[in-house]
């Protein structure tokens, strides 16, 4: 691992601004701006979380106070920019002003300072510019799946920290799924008692080669999820909750098996590769457990039941008075219908309702769901197959099958969200044919392409293309079991992402962003982050 002041010394070697997301305008002068001890860094009203956060910052690899003295670091608020995100740098010999209509704006000219700090010998310095810089796209997003497995609230920290360096606006937590509930709800305490735990989980790529019988786990509490939401909005990032339905409900199930259409029948684990403790159960008389295998299941919320709207709403009463987000993810993807086609009560639902088929009870499921949170103030954002059977009438679609689902959302006036698998998902390999390369759930996926991505597909016209929210890119973890492996797989990934939503895209050069990018190599390793890479030193570029 590099030293921290090793890591700050590659502007001065390269002469080169290497600012990644690239900034709107830049122009360089001569010379620089001289930290000693007579810096102070000053900050306008209501500014003190900016200020200190700079401080932090520089206070890692330098040190002095920076409360006295009057060569100044300025930031002020200002009116005269018409983004909220945007920003003005301007560093000279004498002082640096960070100029920004809002506190996020402050934040981003902070964090594309942070990027330009040089060390020569045992003095610091910034260069001598003047950038003009505001994103081309307003939402800027990371997922992270914490269900398949579980990461504890301080790793969660260091991800929104991660996400912070590369101006990301939004965090999509994924906080439910088949194998694990991770969200405290006090109504329903067994979410958390049972469907937080699984018994057991299959060995290597799926369908495995065995189950490890581990108990394998974990839960945040509402406190610990307040904790969360409080660091993200000091870092200008919003979170947007998850809760999956109709499908992957296993773990909820297996909690309260009333909402299954079938509670009586086993949760059945592919090629029997049930645990040892989760056999002992269905043999017991408890046939729902959190499923161990990874995959799509048939047993999904039953859309025939008033009790599973009782318990939905009752679960999203709670999420919403813990997360002042507008949007609420509701997931809304890969739900067969196979069970609902034998349920009598969703059978009785579809005559009852006049539906066509099970694709419209789906789409009635997510309607329902989308009023009801409507009411409380709230949006809703699902996975594109929202679309099947009818979209709901103020949804916004994330389109992950690709971009037919976004471009039909826009064309039908929806907001939508560009997520493709082939651009954004990040749970495929990023490097290939290496001896002990970490194994991923398949495909190839390098930065080369994550970064050639356009957010605004040319099948949209300007209007069509206006209702293009932003990109987000996916981390779903079954072969993630650990942190250093999450930060593996997301960087320097991510620093692709964040120029395809930052930087427009007439201003965007594949070989220009290979120079730049190897300069946020020597942040990652002062923060010890683990990228693609790092065991040759180097950023992977493929």
């Amino acid at each position: 691992m590099l030293t921290i002041e090793e890591a700050y010394s590659f502007q001065n070697s390269t002469h080169q601004l290497n600012i990644v997301p690239k900034p709107s305008k830049v122009k360089k002068g001569e010379g620089g701006f001289v930290i000693d001890p007579e810096v102070k860094i000053q900050a306008g009203k209501n500014l003190e979380n900016e200020r200190n956060f700079l401080k932090e910052i520089l206070t890692r690899s330098i040190d002095l106070d920076f409360s006295k003295g009057n060569r100044l670091i300025q930031l002020k608020i200002s009116d005269r920019f018409d983004n909220d995100e945007a920003y003005h740098l301007q560093v000279s010999k004498d002082h640096i002003d960070i100029e920004a209509s809002t506190n996020a704006g402050i934040f981003y000219g902070i964090q594309t300072l942070r990027q330009l700090l040089i060390q020569n010998n045992k003095e610091f310095s910034f260069p001598v510019v003047e950038i003009e810089d505001s994103p081309a796209l307003g939402y800027r997003g990371m997922h992270l799946d914490v269900a398949r497995h579980f990461f504890d609230v301080n790793e969660v920290k260091e991800y929104l920290d991660m996400l912070a360096l590369h101006k990301i606006n939004t965090f999509h937590w994924h906080l439910t799924e088949d194998q694990g509930w991770r969200i405290e709800i006090k109504k329903y305490p067994k979410l958390t008692e049972i469907g937080g735990f699984r018994n057991g989980t299959i060995v290597g790529r799926f369908p495995g080669s065995e189950n490890d019988n581990e108990k394998y786990g974990g839960f945040y509490t509402q406190e610990e999820i307040r904790e969360v939401i409080k660091y993200a909005e000091k870092r200008h990032i919003t979170i947007i909750p998850e809760i999956e339905m109709p499908g992957h409900s296993s773990a909820a199930i297996a909690a309260y098996p009333y909402l299954s259409c079938f509670p009586e029948e086993n949760t059945i684990v592919p090629e029997g590769r049930i645990s040892e403790s989760g056999k002992h159960l269905q043999e017991s008389g408890n046939p729902k457990i959190v499923q161990e295998s990874w995959g799509v299941f048939d047993d999904v919320f039953c859309a025939g039941k008033e009790s599973t709207f009782t318990f939905l709403e009752n679960v999203l009463d709670e999420v919403v008075t813990l997360f002042p987000s507008e949007y609420i993810h509701i997931g809304g993807d890969e739900c067969p219908k196979a069970n609902w086609e034998r349920c009598p009560d969703c059978q009785k639902r579809i005559t009852d309702l006049g539906l066509e088929d099970e694709h419209e009870l789906q789409s009635y499921f997510i309607q329902r769901m989308e009023k009801y949170l409507n009411a409380k103030g709230k949006k809703i954002i699902g996975w594109d197959e929202i679309l099947e059977g009818g979209l709901a009438p103020n949804a916004t679609v994330m389109s992950w099958r690709g971009e037919e689902g976004g471009i039909e959302a826009a064309k039908q006036k929806h907001d939508v969200i560009m997520t493709p698998t082939g651009y954004f998902y990040l749970d495929y390999y990023q490097e290939i044919g290496l001896e002990g390369d970490p194994m991923a759930i398949g495909a190839y996926l390098p930065l080369s392409k994550v970064y050639s991505y356009n957010p605004k597909p040319e099948e949209l016209s300007s209007e069509e293309a206006e209702y293009i929210l932003g990109v987000q890119a996916n981390v779903w973890t079954e072969y993630m079991q650990n942190f250093d492996k999450v930060q593996y797989m997301t960087l320097p990934r991510l620093a692709a992402l964040a120029e395809v939503g930052w930087t427009r895209k007439k201003d965007r050069n594949w070989l220009d962003f290979v120079k730049r990018v190897q300069g946020l190599k020597y942040i990652y390793e002062a923060q010890d982050y683990n990228y693609a890479g790092r065991k040759n030193s180097e950023i992977l570029i493929e």
